[in-house]
């Protein structure tokens, strides 16, 4: 008996069942009771203006890409869009394989009977999983100018890749990251542990997020750093409770068994988990291409090169040092090395106390996290023979600090402010007349010599720069 093929009308039945604001003009209730991410107006803006360029959604897997597609289809039904001219198609669904994007939409116009091009929301979702999406995708946008295109993806490094490479000029990509502390902090309903304020910073005030129970925020904060990072573990116990498991199953080894191999052709995945387990364990270390390659057993080549891929899978974050001048190094033997969210080390290893040595260490991998989705091409740390600061912002108009700061998981320094030789030292050689350094749960303003240090728990700094992303826009 011969196999049998797809039939025109189960493919447009498909399309009805996902599409079910065709029929009652609104979204799954699974996917309409789940609490919007933040990030939703920055994503909407693009939708709404993002004309004659396809948006491609990426980012690590499970931080809510999917979710945040039908948010925005529910967002376009309340704001009057024609509900038959809003498709959504999961390009791994077996009965679409094979299909260009081109006939996918010919199929939902046919299954709306809307058959004209203009004025449609096209989301195609899980897009890696068609060969070449990037040319159908390019396609799209040069022949029907007048229908947005909305794609996302988990296979992240993948789609940055063939969206640099194909999309110049037709693309827009747009970068979901981990949870920030102040999304983990709505998500969860907290926000009555925030009081909004302003601190004097520099002679001039500057908006600020304080808390009135610090001790509670940081309780929080630690559950942040250790499982907050994946909306779906940061808003279920039981998920929390095996959140090892979760990441590890659907997020690491997907990535690393899966994704990267197949784009770049690795063959010894065993060699790429080690390395990337030794990168998770020492996330805001030091280190070099010597000393990895040296306790990985791995050529510095190919080390490199795991390094690379492993950022364009959004899993880890390089930074690079400058002097204390704030110069950059000629040639840069050693970096920093962040996971992109802290859950993937307790997920590898285990949960830290807040008063571990390593602790410390997460504390500034988290507040270097809530910086994800800004540029942050300006972001250093600064280095040089006994000294170091922990983060500095370059300006790329002067190429001089605009800012440093140094992050401390105590409150020691509050106490013994001229302690901090590194920072003081760096202000003093980039005419830096302030500076502000992260504490355990102290607040305040020092002043040694001609530097101004305004004092602040990390949990508050790290909810301070997550909100301001959402505040600028």
């Amino acid at each position: 008996m011969p196999l049998l093929e797809y039939k025109e009308e189960e493919i447009l039945l498909r399309l009805r069942f996902e599409n079910p604001w065709w029929s009652n003009k609104s979204i799954e209730e699974f996917y309409a009771r789940m609490k919007p991410r933040p990030y939703l107006n920055l994503f909407w803006k693009l939708v709404k203006t993002s004309v004659n360029r396809a948006i491609v959604l990426m980012g690590p897997r499970r931080v809510g890409k999917t979710v945040m597609m039908f948010h925005a289809i529910e967002r376009l039904l309340q704001e009057g869009a024609d509900p038959l001219k809003i498709v959504f198609l999961s390009v791994e669904t077996p009965i679409y394989l094979g299909m260009s994007l081109d006939e996918l939409f010919a199929f939902a116009r046919k299954a709306t009977g809307r058959l004209e091009t203009e004025g449609w929301y096209v989301l195609f979702d899980e897009i890696q999983y068609l060969k070449e999406w990037e040319v159908h995708l390019k396609r799209l946008v040069d022949d029907y100018p007048a229908t947005r295109f909305i794609v996302s993806g988990s296979a992240a490094a993948a789609l940055k890749m063939k969206s640099n490479e194909s999309g110049a000029g037709r693309f827009t990509e747009f970068i979901l990251p981990p949870l920030t502390f102040s999304e983990y902090i709505e998500l969860k309903n907290l926000e009555h542990l925030i009081l909004e304020t302003q601190i004097t910073y520099g002679g001039s005030k500057a908006t600020y997020y304080q808390s009135n129970n610090i001790q509670e925020l940081n309780r929080h904060f630690a559950q942040y750093i250790n499982f907050g990072g994946y909306p779906e573990v940061a808003l279920s116990d039981a998920l929390a409770q095996d959140s090892a498991r979760y990441v590890r199953s659907d997020i690491i080894d997907k990535v690393l068994l899966r994704d990267l191999p197949s784009l770049y052709g690795i063959r010894d995945v065993q060699q790429l988990n080690a390395l990337f387990g030794m990168l998770a364990f020492n996330s805001g270390c030091e280190v070099s291409l010597e000393n990895l390659s040296t306790r990985s057993g791995v050529e510095k080549a190919t080390v490199k090169r795991y390094i690379e891929y492993l950022e364009a899978a959004f899993l880890i974050k390089v930074v690079r040092p400058v002097t204390e001048s704030a110069k950059y190094f000629q040639r840069v033997r050693q970096f920093k090395v962040y996971l992109t969210n802290t859950s993937l080390r307790a997920a590898l290893f285990s949960p830290l106390e807040t008063g571990s040595e390593a602790f410390g260490n997460l504390v500034e991998t988290a507040i270097f996290g809530q910086w994800l989705h800004r540029p942050n091409d300006g972001l250093h740390y600064a280095r040089w023979q006994g000294g170091e600061v922990d983060l500095v912002w370059l300006s790329r108009a002067t190429m001089k600090p605009n800012w440093a700061v140094e992050v401390k998981w105590t409150n020691r320094y509050f106490e013994k402010p001229r302690s901090l030789t590194s920072l003081l030292k760096f202000c003093r050689e980039n005419d830096l007349k302030r500076s502000l350094v992260t504490t355990l749960d102290k607040s305040g303003e020092h002043t040694i010599g001609e530097t101004e240090l305004t004092f602040v728990p990390a949990s508050t700094y790290a909810y301070t720069v997550g909100k301001r992303v959402f505040a600028e826009g």
